[in-house]
């Protein structure tokens, strides 16, 4: 069993700064791909960041210039850098990461954690 735990959350005033963290754990051999998502109210969860092994990284065109996800391997952590904040960006934030397990790849999901971002 594979389990992410996200964490970095919370409220902050717009043109803020919040560093998300999204920690794997449990029996796998190795990460794939990482990736985060949101979802706001109401609307559809959206991919945000994504990132490859071999660190080729993809972002909405909504956060690009603002947002910057890395992963540290050795730590089998994912990381979401979010600056200039906007409340647009206030969601729930997923890690979702494409795990080699003993049946081949799966993909798993963290329980998700707010980010609201006041005017």
């Amino acid at each position: 069993q594979v389990q992410l735990v996200e964490s970095g959350g919370g409220l902050v005033q717009a043109g803020g700064s919040l560093r998300l963290s999204c920690a794997a754990s449990g029996s796998f051999y190795s990460i794939d791909t990482m990736a985060w998502f949101r979802q706001a109210p109401g609307k559809q969860r959206e991919l945000v960041a994504a990132i490859t092994t071999g660190a080729i990284t993809n972002y909405a065109d909504s956060v690009k210039g603002r947002f910057a996800i890395s992963r540290d391997n050795a730590k089998n952590t994912g990381y979401l850098q979010m600056n200039s904040l906007k409340p647009e960006d206030t969601a729930v934030y997923y890690c979702k990461a494409r795990v080699e397990v003993r049946s081949g790849l799966r993909d798993y999901w963290g329980q998700g954690t707010q980010v609201t971002v006041s005017s």
